[in-house]
This record gives C-alpha cells, structure tokens and sequence, in this order.
C-alpha cells in the first residue's frame, strides 16, 4: 500500500487542479473581416441586398462564422474558393442554422442546402464544381424565394 501512496497523491493533486486557459475550449481570435455588398437576384424579379464578410483565404475559409451567435436578416459571408471546385463544408462550432447557397463562376446559384444543423461534422457538399459559397441565416432562402437558377451580383462573379 505504501508504494501506491505517491501514485495516489499525485493522481489526487492533478485531478484537484483547475483546468488552465490553455486546455479550456475557448474560441480563437476571429479573423478581420472585409464586408462588401451583395445582391441576389431572383427569377421574380426581385433584388435582395446584403452585407457579407468575404472569407477569401484558407484561414479565413477555416474560420468562417464559427463562435457567431446571432446573425442579422442582411448579413452573410462569402466563401471565395478562386476557381471551380467541388466544395464541401460543415458546421463545426457554428451556433446558428444556415442556409449554404452554391455559386458558379458566373454567379448562378448552382444548389443550396437550408437549415443547416449547429456543430453538425457531417459534410455538405456542392452538386458540382462551384466558385464560392454564401451563407445566410437559416431561412433566408425560403422567406426570401431564393432557388437554384437565381443569380448573385458581386464583383467576384464579374
């Protein structure tokens, strides 16, 4: 029994300690953003303008809007992959729901997936090869008529 009292002791002590800021989940520091306006067109005709973050770099795109509690009606961020490509993302430290709209080269919604599920690691993917992808507050696609086929204006897509 003597020879275990050490082992014990110390066992005691380190599960005693408090768990340091090292070791405790905290977010990171978010990156700076730029914010630039964006319009979706819809086959109705009608304009819808936001104000979206542009996440064009690979630690930009990592970050995303993890750790955002609350997003307005007209807010959103724009994912710029450069070139076509299948993209795949998912919800990894997302608190909110969000609608993920596919984008072309030339700026045609290509697909979208709506509602997307908080802190969710199942990948959602493109159908096809796409430029960027846009997030919005879940439901935006469905309060606002927005489908594949509809176009975005911003200079990315130019």
């Amino acid at each position: 029994m003597r020879r275990f009292l050490p082992a014990l002791a110390l066992l005691l002590l380190a599960l005693a300690a408090p768990i340091s800021p090292a070791t405790a989940q905290q977010p990171e520091e978010r990156p700076d953003f730029a914010i630039e306006p964006l319009a979706i067109h819809t086959a109705d005709g009608a304009r819808h303008a936001f104000a979206v973050e542009i996440a064009d770099t690979r630690a930009k795109r990592a970050f995303g809007l993890m750790f955002v509690r609350d997003l307005a009606p007209d807010r959103g961020m724009l994912f710029d992959y450069k070139r076509p490509q299948r993209v795949s993302m998912w919800m990894k430290n997302t608190y909110i729901p969000l609608d993920m709209l596919f984008i072309e080269a030339d700026g045609t919604i290509e697909s979208i997936i709506e509602r997307t599920t908080p802190h969710s690691l199942s990948p959602r993917a493109s159908k096809g090869r796409v430029r960027a992808v846009l997030e919005l507050p879940g439901g935006t696609v469905e309060r606002l008529g927005i489908a594949p086929g509809d176009r975005i204006d911003h200079p990315l897509f130019q």
